[in-house]
């Protein structure tokens, strides 16, 4: 988890249907948030709100996705890949494995970087 996420900020998330669903919808691919208020049966509002919430415990990414048409938009991606939740000596410990961040889907400015790089 990220440092400033808790393990109660984590599980009451994952307890959450819509942030559930997001994350189930952006594993398969990355999607707007209109796309996903239609695909999780839930208001833009509420959509939004769990966007918030889930990107800032480090389980959902924010890119933006270049059209030709130069309207540009962003799309969400689930980096969540494993969640685990062990109890020992009466401790809980959590551990989120996550999807390496360089996976194919650079934004726009890490395309750019790389090109200018290699110039």
């Amino acid at each position: 988890m990220r440092e400033e996420s808790s393990l109660a900020e984590v599980l009451d998330l994952l307890s959450d249907e819509y942030a559930r669903a997001i994350l189930t919808e952006t594993s398969v691919e990355p999607m707007s948030a209109k796309t996903l208020s239609e695909r999780c049966d839930a208001s833009l509002p509420t959509v939004y709100r769990r966007i918030e919430h889930l990107t800032d415990c480090g389980l959902l990414d924010e890119r933006t996705q270049p059209r030709r048409d130069g309207n540009h938009h962003r799309v969400y991606t689930a980096t969540l890949h494993r969640f685990s939740l062990e109890l020992d000596d009466g401790e809980f410990t959590a551990d989120v494995d996550r999807h390496e961040s360089d996976d194919g889907r650079d934004d726009v400015a890490d395309r750019f970087t790389r090109m200018w790089e290699g110039l």
